[in-house]
């Protein structure tokens, strides 16, 4: 059997699929007129209630996010780890200074 092709739906019509949503219609009605899986627009759904310019793209911005947040995560780490050596190299410092006074 063939590989089974992902559908891509446009900026306007998941749009689209969200207005019919709030104009009353169930998510059961949306999803057996344009043939979706209920998953699929709740998705939709959460994505815009995040970022109300979700779906400019093909995924793309997911993956920026993505990609961003990560970066996030490793600058704080970095900063940390910043902090902690330029701690540990001031207490060097005042221990060798404290033993220069002990000797004299």
């Amino acid at each position: 059997m063939g590989r089974v092709e992902r559908r891509r739906f446009s900026r306007e019509f998941k749009l689209q699929v969200l207005r019919e949503l709030k104009g009353g219609k169930s998510v059961a009605e949306v999803c057996r007129e344009y043939d979706l899986t209920r998953f699929l627009v709740a998705r939709w759904k959460r994505e815009h209630e995040e970022n109300p310019d979700a779906f400019q793209g093909k995924g793309k911005a997911r993956v920026d996010e993505n990609r961003t947040r990560e970066l996030e995560r490793l600058v704080g780490q970095l900063y940390a780890e910043n902090d902690f050596l330029k701690r540990a190299l001031a207490n060097m410092k005042k221990r060798e200074e404290d033993r220069g006074r002990d000797r004299i």
